[in-house]
């Protein structure tokens, strides 16, 4: 069994979410659409968030400088054949919406209430719905994902706190 980590950004523009539409990938055959992110390199395993604003830059062509408030708010845990997958998920906003092209996928602002028709991994429908119906709560929340006896997916949450321990 072998860990992969990964790190992955929804960057806001007023009512718009920056996405990567791709051709396809590992996960699929298919277009999708994603946010920005991607595997933490060797040196990165301890800082998620520094991967996270290196996928955004050569993604995107946006700096550090250009965004603000990226918080972690998701780490979700999946199992994709023999890897357990852990991604750390940020939200945060840009003012601009001048973006570069990368070869990675094709870049789109899409408006908030669109995002719910397009094609994207089930993890990160169940992410985004949560999101939305808990912008309030600032806890960085823990996703596990599985699938019940009918072979449904269905996702569990908890908040990540750090109980007193005596």
């Amino acid at each position: 069994m072998e860990a992969r980590q990964m790190s992955t950004a929804f960057l806001t523009n007023e009512n718009h979410v920056l996405l990567m539409k791709k051709q396809s990938s590992k996960l699929s055959d298919r277009p999708f659409w994603s946010g920005l992110g991607g595997h933490l390199e060797p040196e990165e395993l301890n800082d998620p968030k520094q991967a996270c604003y290196r996928e955004i830059h050569e993604e995107s062509g946006l700096t550090a400088e250009e965004m603000e408030g990226l918080e972690l708010r998701y780490i979700l845990l999946r199992l994709k054949d023999d890897e357990i997958r852990q991604q750390f998920v940020y939200f945060g906003e840009t003012k601009t919406t001048n973006v570069t092209a990368s070869e990675e996928g094709e870049l789109h602002w899409i408006h908030k209430d669109a995002m719910s028709g397009l094609p994207m991994s089930t993890i990160i429908k169940f992410m985004l719905e949560h999101y939305e119906a808990n912008l309030d709560n600032p806890a960085i929340t823990v996703g596990v994902i599985s699938i019940d006896s009918s072979g449904n997916p269905f996702i569990q949450w908890s908040d990540l706190q750090d109980p007193e321990v005596f």
